[in-house]
């Protein structure tokens, strides 16, 4: 990932429909098969990994054939070995017996997912290691391999898978981001290679976006079968010799050719867990369901609309609502930098509530702070004899809703739109706005100033501005 900004929440799959899925993944599948066919006779070399006289017996008993057979073997043994579900009796002897672990595939859902978790660690392992004949070739009459001849980092590479995967979460999780939807791979290799203030990439980048493209193709094959990933490789006819007539015409504006990769619901929270891990926040839809209103406040004020419902509703199903309200209501007073977003996700979260909300609204329309939103929450459901409010409470209920604005948004499209209209509405919006009692006054007064495309009346925002500020002393 690119930066340090918050991530955007992810909404995870149910545990249980999870640890399903973990069980049902190929390379899982397959350690826990091999876990319960081990037994006395089994041997293992002085790594761990099954004798090579035994490896076809192990594909046989996993019922693969193929060229590929006993290397996805050994991958699989590896595999329950790495995840405990194996265990070494005896190292000089190489035997080895099931592990009690083998039991964790029938527990809880989080026992299920703690051992898919390790034998995520293992794939993503095997996914930074070069192709196996380049290692071979690399060896010296030691047999230790020779790194730099291969021209591989371990470290670097391992660094651009997780940057890889940590810019797939991203694009998966935000809210302008493809969804569920899949990634072309040549737009996932570009965002790790071209630097984001770059036109038009040159013939450099671009091959080494290409030559990503090429390594990521070899990992998103290694990775699949564990679950995280969905997959669709890059056509082979692409990578064939140029001096080869195609077999057949292709369409090369197709992206699809090019590779497609999506994060499945367990490669989310696979990901997830290896966030938190690393010590990076990512939040995830119902974290603070079972919080305090002043926590749901405070945490979804950096979600982006969607999230931060989802997280409200689930926060409110959990609760009384008359009570709900109240505890929304407490929470969403104060005069610090966050209370006027604060106030503005109370209102998003009251537009959820119905009619049983009206009596905690009632109680606090004398309240500075909590007044002006309380009529327009009666007043937007038809409710009657609601006092009209003063001009003080509707300029400072103007200026908390801007200085909300510009906390959630920032110099957007819609709050320059906003401020061109109070403009054009109020011919006198600047001379009485900056005598309003609001700690945001002479911030949002400056942010009219910079936002309004007209000089004149910048230059009037402005003025109110040092006002304002010269009245609070600042």
């Amino acid at each position: 990932m690119s930066d340090s900004s918050p991530l955007p929440p992810v909404r995870l799959h149910p545990e249980a429909e999870l640890a399903r899925d973990a069980l049902s993944t190929p390379l899982l599948a397959r350690a826990a098969r091999l876990a319960r066919w081990a037994g006395e006779d089994t041997r293992v070399d002085a790594g761990g990994g099954l004798v090579e006289e035994q490896l076809p017996a192990a594909a046989a008993h996993l019922g693969l054939t193929g060229d590929e057979a006993a290397a996805s073997a050994s991958e699989a043994w590896r595999v329950a070995l790495d995840t405990g579900l194996v265990e070494i009796v005896d190292e000089e002897e190489g035997t080895v017996a099931t592990s009690e672990d083998l039991a964790l595939l029938s527990g809880s859902p989080q026992d299920v997912l703690g051992v898919w978790l390790t034998a995520l660690e293992t794939a993503l392992a095997d996914a930074s290691v070069p192709d196996l004949d380049d290692l071979v070739d690399a060896m010296d009459d030691g047999g230790e391999v020779d790194f730099a001849s291969l021209d591989w980092d371990p470290q670097a590479e391992q660094e651009f898978l997780d940057g890889v995967l940590g810019n797939l979460y991203l694009l998966t999780v935000s809210e302008d981001g493809p969804g569920n939807g899949p990634v072309p791979l040549p737009a996932l290799a570009a965002s790790m290679i071209v630097p984001s203030d770059m036109g038009e990439p040159t013939n450099d980048v671009l091959e080494q976006v290409s030559d990503a493209m090429m390594r990521l193709d070899d990992q998103f094959r290694v990775l699949e079968p564990v679950g995280i990933v969905e997959y669709q490789p890059v056509d082979e006819a692409l990578m064939a010799d140029t001096d080869e007539e195609p077999a057949a015409v292709v369409d090369e504006t197709d992206v699809s050719r090019y590779g497609m990769v999506r994060l499945t619901p367990l490669g989310l929270y696979g990901l997830r867990s290896r966030l938190l891990e690393a010590g990076i926040t990512a939040p995830a839809v119902g974290d603070l369901a079972d919080k305090g209103a002043d926590a749901l406040l405070d945490g979804t004020s950096t979600f982006p609309p969607s999230a931060a419902q989802a997280e409200t509703e689930q926060w409110l199903d959990r609760r009384e609502p008359l009570a709900a309200v109240r505890e929304l209501l407490t929470a969403a007073r104060g005069s610090d930098s966050g209370a006027p977003l604060r106030r503005l996700r109370c209102q998003q979260a009251l537009s959820l509530v119905g009619a049983v909300a009206e009596p905690a609204l009632r109680e606090v329309l004398d309240d500075a702070e909590l007044g002006g939103l309380a009529r327009v929450w009666l007043t937007e459901r038809g409710f009657g004899e609601v006092p009209p409010p003063s001009q003080d409470m509707v300029f400072w209920l103007t200026i908390d809703t801007i200085a909300a604005q510009l906390a959630a948004e920032g110099n957007s499209e819609e709050l320059q739109a906003l401020v061109e209209g109070l403009a054009q509405q109020h011919g006198g919006f600047f001379a009485a706005a900056w005598r309003v009692d609001h700690p945001a006054t002479a911030d949002v007064l400056e942010a009219m100033g910079r936002l309004h495309p007209d000089k004149r009346v910048a230059k009037e925002a402005r003025k109110a501005a040092f006002k304002a500020r010269s009245q609070q002393g600042g």
